[in-house]
């Protein structure tokens, strides 16, 4: 009995150890920690960006919509239960710490090969019995070289990779209803400006039918004014159409068919607006607050702790057993001492000499963690990547809106002075023509640029990865 505790001391020391590498976090891109470079001071601050982003628009529809996207939809259901299973993984390898136990009890009636040996040596003839067992079997797995503990290491990361992976979607679908909503918004207000561009060219047509019939214009003015008008016409239903499909896209991120869209974002014709600067960060921030950099270092978490699990299948596996049951051929002798049985001892297996399956495991494992490693790089690239992409493409789609605000208050006043003109007769039909269109056209175009910023800013805040965390 001492000499089994001793064994059992050593072995509980030895346990501590384990071989392989242990996870260090991997160093990030030379410059990847510093400034972003496409911060501009006149619409971004480098204050750190809250996680609800959406609220920054003071908008209390979009707020519903989003909390609803969070609480309905299919895809972070599916996430959700992706993690659950990762964590029932993780309970399983944690398994490994601790015994396992099995009890077995059978009831044979039949001839037993043995018994029939032992009557026939005897001179007896075999006979049909009952053969009874009941057995209670207790393994443990001594880890004296980490394999159980790197496995438990695995597991966690891998959990903790799909928990990134689901606050990854979270992200998407707070970007995605937050994009469907405005551009909802910004086509219902491009779709204002195309009816009014409508009802200024039909009353410049009408008039024109007027003039001509009064001769004072001749038919080509009429027909040219008419296909101005036919031209703006046609413009309307495809906004139209764009607008009823974003409104079903709204629909399936909340969880809704299409005809359970939500019917008062209809309401909405004029884009959602930030009432501040939009705050950024740095890049020290933006790397601890994607999900998906979080999921990369996982991966290389859990590929470290793989090469400690195929390093320790080069070692013995030394495993404690024992059992304790009984075995006889009538209950009675099953349960006093003639019929009882145990035993105890240690189990050792092990892949010797030939060694070539558990170190090819090993040079599959190493080649993992490299790979995951270089995917980790390519992804705080690619985080930093879209986020100064998306910081400069709402920075010159700030500057583009600013130029045609411009242009469409010097095209609104030329407007205005070429139909004084006209009525006065000291401008031509043509010109007035002209002038229309290009009032028109900047409308159009302003129209445009405000769907574009708030798509832009959109961009802005999924690439800078908030939305995900959970509320206090």
């Amino acid at each position: 009995m001492r000499r089994l505790l001793s064994l059992l001391v050593c072995a509980a020391a030895l346990a501590a150890c384990a071989v392989g590498p242990d996870y260090r976090p991997p160093p990030t891109p030379a410059g990847a920690e510093a400034p972003l470079v496409s911060l501009n001071p006149a619409a971004e601050t480098a204050a750190a960006p809250p996680d609800d982003w959406w609220r920054l628009y003071n908008d209390p529809l979009l707020d519903r919509l989003i909390g609803e996207a969070f609480a309905a939809n299919a895809d972070l259901a599916a996430a959700e239960a992706n993690l659950s299973a990762a964590r029932a993984v993780l309970q399983a390898s944690r398994a490994g710490r601790y015994p396992t136990t099995t009890v077995a009890v059978d009831a044979v009636r039949g001839r037993d090969p043995i018994t029939n040996e032992i009557l026939e040596i005897n001179g007896r003839p075999p006979f049909t019995i009952w053969k009874l067992d009941d057995l209670f079997n207790v393994s443990y797995e001594v880890d004296l070289f980490g394999r159980v503990r790197r496995a438990i290491e695995a597991s966690r990361a891998d959990a903790d990779a799909v928990a990134a992976a689901r606050d990854g979607l979270k992200i998407t679908v707070a970007a995605e209803t937050a994009r469907a909503y405005a551009q909802i918004c910004t086509l219902g207000e491009e779709l204002a400006v195309a009816r009014h561009s409508l009802e200024v060219v039909a009353r410049e047509a009408d008039i024109t039918a007027a003039r001509y019939a009064a001769g004072a214009n001749a038919e080509f003015d009429v027909v040219r004014a008419q296909g101005l008008l036919a031209q703006v016409r046609a413009t309307i239903p495809p906004l139209e159409g764009q607008r009823r499909a974003a409104f079903f896209q709204l629909a399936a991120l909340l969880g809704r068919t299409p005809a359970a869209a939500p019917a008062d974002v209809q309401a909405c014709v004029t884009a959602p607006h930030l009432t501040a600067l939009i705050p950024v960060g740095d890049g020290a921030a933006l790397l601890k607050r994607r999900p998906d950099v979080r999921q990369a270092d996982r991966r290389v978490a859990a590929a470290t702790a793989r090469i400690g699990v195929a390093t320790a299948d080069l070692y013995p596996k030394i495993s404690l057993t024992g059992f304790y049951g009984g075995a006889a051929f009538t209950l009675t002798d099953l349960t006093n001492q003639l019929g009882q049985v145990w035993g105890i001892g240690p189990s050792i297996s092990w892949t010797f000499p030939n060694q070539s399956l558990p170190r090819a495991r090993i040079r599959q494992a190493k080649a993992g963690a490299d790979a995951a490693l270089a995917v980790f790089d390519s992804t705080v690239l690619q985080a930093l990547k879209e986020t100064e992409q998306a910081l400069a493409a709402y920075s010159a789609e700030l500057d583009r809106r600013q130029a045609l605000g411009e242009a469409q208050d010097r095209a609104r006043r030329a407007f205005d002075f070429a139909r004084a003109q006209y009525l006065a007769g000291a401008l031509s039909q043509l010109e007035l023509l002209t002038t229309e269109q290009s009032f028109v056209a900047a409308e159009s175009a302003v129209a445009a640029s405000d769907a574009a910023l708030s798509q832009d800013q959109i961009a802005v805040f999924k690439a800078l990865g908030g939305g995900w965390r959970r509320p206090p």
